[in-house]
């Protein structure tokens, strides 16, 4: 299906332009959220007729999202989950919970404007898209982590899976004596030493 474009769509084009696309993406995303129209006749000269307001309408939501995107200035969303001793979660980080915890921080964020390319399922730092317009896109730091203070030691810079193991293998060392017997230990060894005569 050809449609005239409303404004830009990440992949597609900007406004105004015929593209085609699949009939299923035009009838359930693009035609109902009025981000495209069916390109025939009459819609074209309506388009025409129109497109100086619909491309100042256009600037003025992208003035609007760059004032937006100020606030979003090294914006970091920390999120404090269960996981298990590997840094699984126990479920995921869904875009409804960087929503909550972005406009808990005082930034209007819509569900729509997130862009999580796939789900949060282990603990550590990533970077999230939130495409506040089309044109106008900033980057989130979310740091997921099972406490408060593993998040600070994350966000400080630790890579708190690596470390947890490196304290697990520093248990227990035995001295090793390349000469032993097979089986024997370090202590029965210095008890054996041969008299020297």
């Amino acid at each position: 299906m050809d449609v005239i474009l409303l404004e830009r769509v990440e992949k597609l084009g900007a406004i105004g332009d015929v593209v085609k696309v699949k009939d299923g993406y035009a009838r359930n995303f693009l035609l109902p959220n009025k981000k495209a129209l069916r390109s025939n006749d009459a819609n074209r000269k309506v388009f025409e007729s129109n497109r100086a307001r619909i491309e100042a309408d256009n600037a003025t939501r992208r003035v609007d999202a760059e004032k937006d995107a100020g606030s979003f200035k090294d914006a970091t969303v920390v999120l404090i989950r269960q996981a298990s001793n590997t840094g699984q979660l126990y479920g995921s980080v869904a875009v409804r919970d960087l929503v909550e915890a972005l406009v808990a921080d005082g930034h209007k964020v819509t569900k729509s404007q997130v862009v999580l390319d796939k789900p949060i399922k282990s603990i550590g730092l990533y970077e999230v898209r939130v495409a506040l317009h089309p044109e106008v896109q900033v980057t989130v730091k979310v740091n997921v982590a099972r406490s408060p203070e593993e998040a600070e030691m994350q966000a400080s810079g630790v890579d708190v899976m690596a470390s947890m193991f490196e304290r697990d293998e520093a248990g227990f060392v035995e001295d090793y004596d390349p000469n032993a017997e097979p089986g024997a230990t370090a202590e029965v060894q210095a008890n054996e030493e041969p008299a020297q005569g």
